[in-house]
């Protein structure tokens, strides 16, 4: 295995890759992993600023519930994300087939866009659009992960990184560009759909027809397989996503566009915090992966509590500096005299997304030892409390309800996920050892 992913690596840079250049390759992977992976997150915060300055609050406030929607279809198009596939050590099902079932999911993900946006939510004119041409955008990033995937199962993490880039930064230009010219949502929307397009087309499956195998053939059945194993994990992604959202379908409920958008301006700052979860994990997802299927559970934890230790450590200067400088900074952005007001609910926002970004941690350790049954208990228990809580505060106290909810939300789901997690690595660990002597004793 390792050997054939040299050779593809061999055959996209058109030079041999030794053994000694793998630390390099590791931080080439790292570096580009961390500039797309992040490009591409902030494009949602420099869309919403865009459309603030340019549509007013009152369109950022229509953007910011129709990209939470958009949000939290994304996940069904993604269904079990690259975290599957590129953990998936059986090999039984193909690239081919992790494709086909990726266009699958994309398709529901879009009849269900109608369902929501047309006849559950009610959606008209400006809204409806934006929501739909919102969910197609997200749509085509569920597709070109499914390419990432590959790419990174072949050592090549590095080649996602530069689309991303690409997708960003000429995605967000074209987007102020149109936007400026027509003062138009929706042109602006569908013209950054466009580059992602383009980029697919040109780069993604261009790299991707080089990895996958030319002699592998579709298995539809495996389309549905797919669809089973990874059930729980697809589940978890949805609830998640939804449990962050829910303050902002109360808002939706109870509250204006304007408010909306207020709180969207203060709760985009804490998705840093996640992402530095990510940048930091993503590049050890294999090594996690190798070190679990060798039961090596003693490294497999110490990289895991390295990680904890460094989101932690983030997210507390996060906070401080969100308490001290961040309504300024959000001002100055969004140019919103109102920001001034929201310095504590900021900083409460900020170390609610602590506690999320370690359960964030805890999801992929429990997802790379297939312990997702547990963790869809624990996101039906979050979910309980994020619809309540959010409902009954909103009602009450409008985005200060939203902001408390919030923060209860976050803490209940870090409670349960650090205890489950804990008892579960103890219990993996007291097997590998186990096992480990058995086989020593027979030797």
């Amino acid at each position: 295995m390792k050997k054939e992913k040299v050779e593809n690596v061999e055959k996209i840079e058109g030079k041999n890759i030794e053994k000694s250049a793998e630390r390099i390759l590791f931080l080439k992977n790292f570096i580009w992993n961390i500039l797309g992976t992040g490009l591409n997150s902030f494009n949602s915060l420099f869309f919403l600023i865009i459309v603030t300055w340019v549509n007013g609050v009152e369109q950022a406030g229509i953007y910011s519930i129709a990209y939470a929607t958009a949000l939290i279809l994304y996940t069904v198009a993604l269904y079990s994300g690259r975290l599957c596939q590129v953990t998936d050590t059986e090999n039984k099902v193909t690239d081919k087939d992790y494709i086909g079932n990726r266009v699958f999911t994309c398709t529901v993900m879009m009849i269900i866009a109608v369902v929501f946006a047309v006849f559950i939510q009610g959606y008209r004119d400006v809204k409806l659009w934006a929501c739909l041409l919102l969910c197609f955008y997200k749509a085509t990033e569920a597709l070109s992960e499914i390419f990432y995937g590959i790419m990174q199962k072949n050592d090549i993490l590095y080649k996602s990184g530069q689309s991303l880039t690409i997708k960003s930064i000429v995605g967000l230009l074209v987007f102020l560009i149109v936007d400026i010219i027509t003062k138009n949502l929706i042109l602006s929307i569908i013209a950054s759909i466009l580059v992602n397009l383009i980029t697919i087309i040109f780069f993604d499956i261009v790299i991707t027809r080089i990895l996958v195998d030319k002699k592998e053939k579709l298995n539809k059945k495996n389309i549905f397989v797919i669809l089973k194993t990874d059930f729980f994990v697809f589940a978890n992604s949805f609830a998640g996503i939804y449990v962050l959202n829910a303050p902002k379908y109360a808002i939706d409920t109870y509250g204006t566009d304007k408010l909306q958008a207020m709180f969207g301006y203060i709760i985009m700052p804490a998705t840093v915090i996640v992402l530095f979860a990510q940048f930091v994990f993503m590049p050890f997802l294999n090594k996690l992966k190798n070190l679990y299927a060798e039961k090596k559970m003693k490294e497999f934890k110490k990289i895991a509590r390295n990680i904890k230790l460094s989101v932690v450590a983030f997210g507390l200067f996060a906070v401080a500096a969100g308490y001290f400088l961040g309504p300024e900074v959000l001002k100055l952005i969004y140019g919103v005299e109102e920001l001034l007001n929201y310095r504590v609910h900021l900083a409460i926002i900020l170390g609610a997304y602590i506690c999320y970004g370690i359960s964030y941690v805890n999801l992929i350790l429990l997802t790379t030892t297939r312990n997702t049954f547990v963790q869809f208990v624990i996101y039906v228990l979050t979910m309980i409390v994020a619809a309540i809580g959010s409902n009954v505060l909103v009602k009450a106290y409008l985005i200060d309800g939203a902001v408390f909810s919030c923060l209860i939300t976050l803490a209940s789901q870090f409670i349960m996920y650090s205890l489950v997690t804990w008892f579960i690595l103890r219990r993996i660990t007291k097997k590998f050892e186990k096992e480990n002597k058995e086989e020593t004793a027979e030797e």
